[in-house]
Order: structure tokens, then C-alpha cells, then sequence
């Protein structure tokens, strides 16, 4: 069965470069193995990322053993609705695809959040490059 994202539709891709999601496949699908729930797709942040590294979730230094290479702000990644709503709490929350991201976030984090912090983005973020 096809999942679903928090608006009721079929779960859009979050990222592929770099490879997101807990299944590395590019998309926030949570199936019974992924405890964490990683099924909100956020655009990373400076601040989100310096968030995250302060409470012990440290996202940009690359893992090579786990082939996590870092992340960078402007990177589309599948995070812990768990996590986004701790640096939502906090002040930081990351921008957040709705399209991409699981309804499983739901059973965290309220859609009024969500969709307070969403944003649309391109499959091709150099479109939003300046000429």
C-alpha cells in the first residue's frame, strides 16, 4: 500500500541528494522497523542544524561507517518527528515539505505546525539560483 503524506495525498520524494529517508530511498516512508518515525521532510537550516547538534543529534558532521555524508543547509532530509517538534518547541524548526512528508508525523506533532513551517520546493533547487 501506497503511504501517505499529511495532506492525504501519496507521499512525494523528500531528497535524493543526499539519499534521505530510513529506507535510503529518497522518500520519508515509515514502515514498522523505523522506531524514530523519520517522516517529516525538512530543508535544513544553519539554525536547525546547530539545534540539533546542541541536543545531541549531531546532523552535520558526515558518518562515513552509516554512509551519512552531513548535511548542509538547503539539504532536504527525513527527520524524527520527535526531533522537528523539540526544535519547533525551541524556537528552530526547520521548513518542512508537506507533500513529502508522512502522516505518521501526525501521531507527534499537530498539523497547525506543520503547516505553519511549511514551504514548497523545486526539484531543482538551482531554479532558485540568482542570475
Amino acid at each position: 500500500m501506497t503511504e501517505r503524506n499529511v495532506l492525504g495525498g501519496e507521499l512525494e520524494q523528500c531528497g535524493t541528494d543526499p539519499m534521505t529517508g530510513f529506507y535510503r530511498d529518497g522518500s520519508c516512508a515509515c514502515g514498522p522497523e523505523d522506531q524514530g518515525v523519520h517522516a517529516v521532510c525538512a530543508v535544513m537550516t544553519e539554525e536547525f542544524l546547530a539545534h540539533q547538534k546542541a541536543v545531541g543529534n549531531d546532523l552535520s558532521t558526515p558518518r562515513p561507517e552509516w554512509s551519512f555524508p552531513g548535511l548542509k543547509p538547503g539539504d532536504r532530509w527525513c527527520v524524527v518527528a520527535l526531533r522537528w517538534l523539540q526544535a519547533y518547541g525551541d524556537g528552530v524548526p526547520a521548513p518542512v515539505v508537506l507533500a513529502s512528508t508522512n502522516k505518521r508525523a501526525l501521531q507527534v506533532i499537530p498539523i497547525e505546525a506543520l503547516r505553519a513551517n511549511s514551504v514548497d520546493v523545486p526539484d531543482d533547487p538551482a531554479s532558485l539560483a540568482a542570475d
